[in-house]
């Protein structure tokens, strides 16, 4: 039984608390995108996931894709390509690429908060767009004008999709190893070398598909500083087939519906991306969008099991409440919505799902504002913003994203195991999400070893900023002590974790990689309660009679009273540093 209803009121209530109307409408770029016409923009597009893509998300993961080796293609399962083909239609792909290039010039903040609604009803399907538009904007940044205006016009309309194509067989995470090879010939490159788990790197959905991959030019310098980036289309230009072939599917736990692809290049043509030996900054691009989506992957499957759990805890009925006020005298037993603990773990998903949703709403308009304001000292301190607090939204939006979809499993006791329910189906679509577009403690090694001191600690000094400001908004407001008072004091224990990790990491760099994820989560909790402090405030602003206004502010003390104080025990597991790691006899393993 499939429950699940686009959360839009939710999605515009974080759209006005973080400012929709004052920083993105006085973009000129964006002035026919004010808050109505945002809304009645994914109205539509909701409506389409809905009764178009939802459908096809549990038949696509019982069918999955078919690999045929005699000539190397895959199909997708019955529906997507006319799926595809509508999406396409109705330009839901082309919301924020520029209209030069055929899009719809929307702010990015539109399509990321789509998005959700996208992955929440097929998954599998979103995968193709997903990367797509992380190649249009690694050429928008790096193409040139040549490239630009070749490949953006076919990618923008999805007559074309994209992929990113990293990783080897002995090349994951340590992108340094990448041994496949760039020879030049003609007006380009001959490349010939494996790529493997390459998301939708062969497909029936589109008539072309360009790769962005990952090579060594025969001058190259060894490690990460001699990697190059190269187009590589399917089809050349004139119609032959470039020796880019998929030599097979990965059998996976999830995702049964969005092909993984073993890609072997056979002096495949491709033309390079940027600079030479300095590929990696193209491919940045494409994982920091990426990164970004896979945290709203957390947040879609959560809020998607979050629902079929409600409903059902709504409708079972086991055992009496333990308070004779709540009992129903007209049945055998109450629903089990009445018992405290099924309410502590619908509240855990709701009051963590909710912040992390206000938390992308955030990131996604400083994106917008980072990329459009006219106004430079607004642009740098949202980048700061979008560098800080990605690495935050993909591991624990996807960490928190699994475990709220176990949780919802759990309400559901049995019934959510099995395949009458979507959430099974849920809870192996989201694994993957903490492990691709690099592990979680690849994030939190990005944010303590990177983030944290870049410009001589600015990001973190920007962030703190925007605490402050909000407390001394708030100051004057009895009413939000609750939350302003728990805000305030683990910040204060976020700023001395920082300063105390930092002065023993300069020591030795070890106790990075064995405090970083801890930190992180510590950071994430720490954001969230200033999200949620941000909603509160806009509550309180609402008239008294407001139903949003009891709801949220009911939401927001069970995180603050029930989830921050999480918090505090990620700062002790921080402090105790790296000996019970580190200094563990071999043998104990």
């Amino acid at each position: 039984m499939d429950v699940y209803r686009p959360p839009l009121d939710d999605i515009r209530f974080n759209l006005e608390v973080f400012g929709y109307a004052e920083r993105i409408e006085s973009i000129e770029r964006f002035a026919d995108f004010d808050l109505e016409t945002a809304m009645s923009l994914l109205e539509e597009y909701s409506k389409f996931c809905v009764d178009v893509l939802k459908p096809l998300n549990a038949s696509g993961d019982t069918v999955g894709v078919r690999f045929d080796p005699a000539d190397h293609s895959v199909t997708t399962p019955d529906g997507f390509k006319a799926a595809y083909a509508g999406f396409t239609e109705n330009a839901f792909n082309t919301i924020p690429w520029n209209p030069e290039f055929g899009g719809m010039g929307a702010p990015f903040s539109l399509s990321t908060l789509a998005s959700e609604v996208l992955i929440a009803t097929n998954k599998s399907f979103s995968m193709c767009t997903g990367l797509t538009a992380g190649l249009i904007e690694a050429l928008e940044a790096y193409g040139t004008d040549a490239q630009k205006e070749h490949y953006l016009h076919k990618l923008v309309s999805g007559e074309w999709a994209g992929t990113m194509c990293l990783t080897e067989p002995q090349c994951g995470t340590d992108l340094g190893l990448v041994s496949t090879t760039a020879v030049p010939s003609g007006d380009g490159f001959e490349l010939t070398g494996t790529k493997i788990w390459i998301t939708f790197g062969e497909h029936d959905l589109t008539e072309n598909i360009v790769h962005l991959v990952l090579a060594r030019l025969p001058d190259a310098p060894p490690g990460i500083k001699g990697i190059s980036a190269f187009l590589v289309p399917k089809f050349l230009d004139d119609g032959s087939r470039n020796p880019i072939f998929c030599g097979g599917t990965d059998h996976k736990m999830g995702i049964h519906a969005s092909p993984t692809c073993v890609m072997n290049l056979e002096g495949a043509k491709g033309w390079l991306v940027g600079e030479a030996h300095k590929g990696m900054r193209s491919m940045f691009v494409m994982m920091n969008a990426a990164r970004l989506n896979v945290g709203i992957e957390g947040v879609a499957l959560a809020e998607a099991a979050y629902q079929a759990a409600l409903a059902f805890a709504k409708d079972r009925r086991q055992s009496r409440s333990l308070s004779p006020k709540k009992q129903d005298r007209t049945s055998d037993a109450d629903n089990i919505l009445v018992h405290p603990d099924v309410r502590r773990m619908l509240l855990n998903v709701k009051s963590t799902n909710e912040g992390l949703r206000g938390l992308v709403a955030w990131i996604a308009m400083s994106y917008d504002v980072m990329h459009h304001a006219a106004d430079a000292a607004e642009r740098e301190k949202a980048e700061d913003l979008v560098a800080l607090l990605t690495p935050i939204i993909k591991s624990y939006g996807s960490e928190r994203g699994f475990a709220n979809v176990s949780e919802s499993m759990q309400v559901m006791g049995g019934a959510g195991y099995t395949k009458d329910w979507p959430v099974e189906q849920y809870m192996r679509d989201v694994r993957i999400a903490m492990i691709y577009e690099g592990t979680n403690h690849i994030q939190a090694l990005d944010l303590v070893g990177r983030k944290l001191p870049m410009h001589g600690g600015r990001l973190m000094r920007v962030f703190a900023g925007e605490v402050t400001a909000l407390l001394r908004e708030c100051a004057d407001d009895p009413r939000m002590a609750e939350f302003t008072g728990p805000l305030k004091d683990e910040s204060k224990r976020l700023n001395a974790t920082t300063m105390e990790m930092g002065a023993a990491a300069s020591a030795d760099h070890e106790v990075i990689g064995a405090v970083a994820s801890n930190y992180l989560n510590q950071f994430a909790l720490v954001t969230l309660a200033y999200v949620w402090a941000k909603q509160a405030k806009a509550v309180l602003e609402l008239d008294e009679a407001d139903p949003k206004r009891r709801s949220k502010l009911q939401t927001a003390r069970f995180f603050y009273q029930m989830v921050l104080p999480e918090a505090a025990t990620y700062a002790r597991k921080v402090a105790v540093g790296k000996a019970c790691m580190t200094d563990a006899d071999p043998d104990l393993f």
